[in-house]
């Protein structure tokens, strides 16, 4: 089955993980999906190897001028600075809480869940991230296991780069099986 009539988002600031946006973004542009990068600016972002500068992604869309209602589901890559600095921003935290309250599918990979955390969106949910999460999203209600990939309803997670094959196998098997939804 292919995702030709899916449009998914992937939210991302500057200083993501090139690897966790780019690796999944090309999966799900072979499903057949509409993929998006979505960010605080128009532009490009600048991405990161680890410690390290990368390349730039082209902006497809500033937050400002997105609807998160256009989209069928999500991708939050990590980074550790690109999910710090979306949990300050009360617009890309919204854009988050709308696909949690309305059960749209999200995947979510190593730092990324910062933002979900920030939407109060983990609580009670199976849950994995990079190590250094597990204490904050215990404390945010999420129940944290160290696997390369946990499917909890709606939402995906995974760890770090070395997991992807598995994150985007999940992540695709899952927006195989949603109904597209879309704004009136």
């Amino acid at each position: 089955m292919t995702l030709e009539s899916m449009k998914v988002a992937i939210l991302a600031s500057d200083r993501f993980e090139l690897a966790e946006l780019e690796s999944p973004m090309k999966a799900l542009k072979a499903a057949g999906a509409h993929v998006f990068v979505v960010a605080p600016h128009h532009g490009e972002i600048v991405g990161m190897n680890h410690n390290d500068v990368g390349h730039s992604v082209k902006v497809d869309r500033s937050l400002a001028d997105t609807k998160a209602d256009e989209f069928d589901a999500l991708l939050l890559p990590g980074g550790v600075a690109n999910p710090d600095e979306l949990r300050t921003m009360p617009r890309a935290v919204a854009f988050v809480k709308h696909f949690a309250d309305t059960q749209k599918p999200i995947g979510v990979i190593c730092h990324g869940s910062w933002t979900l955390i920030e939407a109060d969106s983990v609580k009670d949910r199976h849950m994995t991230s990079w190590p250094s999460l597990q204490t904050d999203l215990l404390n945010a209600g999420a129940r944290w296991v160290d696997q390369e990939v946990v499917v909890d309803h709606n939402l995906v997670s995974s760890r770090k780069p070395d997991d992807l094959p598995a994150f985007n196998k999940a992540f695709i098997t899952l927006l195989q099986h949603q109904p597209v939804r879309r704004a009136a």
